[in-house]
């Protein structure tokens, strides 16, 4: 297994692999990988014949206000996980993606303001803008519908982050094929589209929520929640599985859902972020439970934002 620390290199090794006629799948993460990010590289095997996984904490997608800093990080562990699969051929690891041979601009750009309604503000920015306030990175790529909800609005700069720079990853290792986890619901949507309306040549897959014994979702910060906080969690996945129940018993109304929902993690100590029944191509908000659709929840359990979600498969009236 190969670990490549640079662009021109991955994308060398990638052009290799091609020459060769071989398939290349790409698993993009974040490190500190757990049994899901493992689940994934096994869905990537049966999609294409060589595996390159990326371990890379995007600054682009973090507010100064959240928890890049705090972000759990175990490179060797990581790169011991991935070995003892057997199946990765390579790990980019790169140092800084936003390291370019060209300077930027030798002065700060202006920063654009927006309107909400309510006066002019500030447009948010991330702790790359922060830390680089020269310009050096200057270019952003937006879904701008299917991001504005949920996770959207509570993280203004999460998914021009995220799409920005799995759009460096397509570029730098020419993947066929690409896996992304169903737990970050919003991330798969918006990738897929950004990849149908770029004509990336890339196969974009989804692949399911893996889940501890006890039901909650795997997540690197899972590891940063207190034993309390942690049980207390658990009422995320109960609360989803009862909504699951309510449908099949003929419970449509989004909001009485949605309610019932609210009121099992509140009660459990979470602080909800939202709660949203959407549909599973569009991300828009339904009054009634008539088609398939998602149920997405973000709650806090101490200083800890967790995700999770539940696909429900109603035929379509």
């Amino acid at each position: 297994m190969e670990v490549i620390r640079e662009k021109a290199d991955m994308r060398a090794w990638s052009r290799r692999i091609r020459r060769d006629g071989k398939s290349l799948a790409l698993v993009p993460t974040m490190g500190y990988l757990h049994e899901g990010h493992l689940s994934l590289v096994r869905e990537a095997k049966a999609h294409a014949d060589v595996i390159v996984v990326s371990v890379y904490v995007n600054p682009g997608q973090f507010a100064p206000s959240e928890d890049l800093s705090t972000y759990p990080s175990d490179l060797q562990g990581d790169l011991l996980k991935l070995s003892q699969t057997g199946v990765v051929q390579a790990v980019f690891c790169p140092r800084n993606l936003y390291d370019y041979d060209t300077p930027g601009p030798l002065s700060a750009p202006p920063r654009h303001h927006f309107s909400n309604g309510s006066g002019e503000k500030q447009a948010p920015v991330s702790c790359l803008e922060k830390e680089r306030c020269d310009g050096t990175h200057e270019t952003w790529v937006r879904v701008e519908r299917l991001e504005k909800g949920m996770c959207g609005a509570s993280r203004p700069v999460l998914f021009r982050g995220v799409a920005t720079v799995v759009t460096k990853l397509f570029h730098i290792v020419e993947p066929d094929v690409a896996i992304f986890g169903k737990k970050d619901y919003q991330q798969w949507r918006i990738i897929s589209r950004m990849v149908r309306d770029l004509d990336f040549a890339i196969e974009i897959i989804g692949s399911e929520i893996v889940r501890e014994a006890d039901g909650l979702a795997m997540s690197s910060r899972n590891v940063r929640l207190s034993p309390r906080d942690r049980k207390q969690a658990l009422s995320i996945n109960k609360a989803l599985s009862e909504a699951k129940v309510n449908v099949s018993k003929g419970s449509i109304s989004s909001q009485d859902i949605k309610h019932r929902i609210f009121q099992t993690v509140s009660d459990s100590g979470g602080r909800i972020d939202y709660v949203e029944i959407v549909g599973q191509e569009s991300l828009e908000p339904v009054e009634k439970i008539e088609c398939p659709v998602v149920i997405c929840i973000a709650a806090w359990f101490g200083d800890v934002r967790l995700i999770d979600n539940i696909e429900i498969d109603v035929p379509a009236v």
